[in-house]
């Protein structure tokens, strides 16, 4: 056992501080450990949302010396001994309380984008739908989301300029990616995703694909093909002549 230093955020969004902690480690424990350590010995109160304890749920993102991180993830050897461990709450939405950010925006941004819509017309005579594998495989990465929301945590569109008006923000980028490239969705989310979702907003730094706990390719496999897609339809030169000799055909 070693004696380790912690400095959690405790507060709300109107005000809060980082109070300092010091706890007994045990081999092999992650920051979540430690944190659940903390609050059954020495701050019973403390609020810190988990689940799985696995990586798989997204429930436990936190803020980790400065790095968006999964706290049952993230192991305490990766730290030095003596170096302090500091806690804050995801930064891009707003405090609850301690350590729980409320990340209902994110919910409210997910009930806007049009459901998968199969063409019934691409039935086979058992009334099954096919599809080629290299398009399953295609659309298969995004499905890995566990809505950690590590990604939406890190765009600085949303984070340091608060565009959450214009922007949906790259979690929701590939589930419309998903939908755009599913081979038997017929729903045209084009004009949405540039007009309503605010696809060109996002400058493609990969500051989202970068925290991706599953290390979905965010940026290079979803963003950019749906930039691109917007591109072809609205300001591709061939096209806009087209239109303007026999007309818009949106």
């Amino acid at each position: 056992m070693a004696l380790r230093t912690f400095k959690l955020f405790r507060g709300d969004a109107s005000s809060g501080e980082l109070l300092d902690y010091q706890i007994e480690v045990d081999k092999g424990m992650v920051v979540l450990d430690a944190i659940h350590r903390i609050q059954a010995e020495q701050a019973n109160d403390l609020a810190v949302r988990w689940n799985c304890k696995a990586g798989k749920c997204g429930s436990c993102s936190m803020e980790i010396n400065g790095k968006p991180k999964l706290a049952c993830m993230t192991r305490m050897n990766e730290y030095e001994s003596d170096e302090t461990i500091f806690v804050r709450p995801i930064k891009t939405f707003p405090v609850i309380k301690d350590l729980t950010a409320n990340v209902s925006w994110n919910f409210e941004q997910n009930k806007r984008i049009i459901p998968f819509k199969p063409d019934p017309s691409q039935k086979d005579e058992r009334g099954n739908y096919r599809m080629y594998q290299e398009d399953v495989d295609r659309i298969q990465e995004f499905r890995k989301c566990i809505e950690c929301y590590l990604c939406q945590n890190v765009c600085h569109v949303l984070r340091d300029h608060d565009q959450k008006e214009n922007f949906v923000g790259p979690r929701f980028m590939i589930r419309l990616a998903g939908l755009d490239m599913h081979p038997l969705d017929i729903e045209d989310r084009i004009p949405a995703i540039k007009e309503d979702f605010g696809s060109g907003m996002c400058n493609i730094t990969r500051c989202c694909t970068d925290v991706c706990p599953e290390h979905i390719q965010i940026t290079d496999n979803g963003i950019i093909p749906m930039k691109e897609r917007v591109v072809d339809r609205f300001y591709d030169p061939v096209i806009w002549l087209w239109k303007k000799v026999f007309g818009n055909s949106d």
